[in-house]
């Protein structure tokens, strides 16, 4: 069951080509996010 699910996705990753401003935006949020450690929890901020 496992071969035929990886080889239709690995047909598939060979189209992927996302636009310039979805990977602006990805790009900008990842600049924007921080995430802050305090004790045993993690805070995540955006700094935006």
């Amino acid at each position: 069951m496992a071969k035929l699910y990886t080889n239709k996705s690995v047909e598939n990753f060979n189209d992927l080509k996302p636009k310039e401003e979805t990977v602006n935006f990805l790009l900008n949020y990842s600049k924007a996010l921080s995430v802050f450690n305090c004790n045993e929890m993690k805070f995540e901020a955006l700094l935006n």
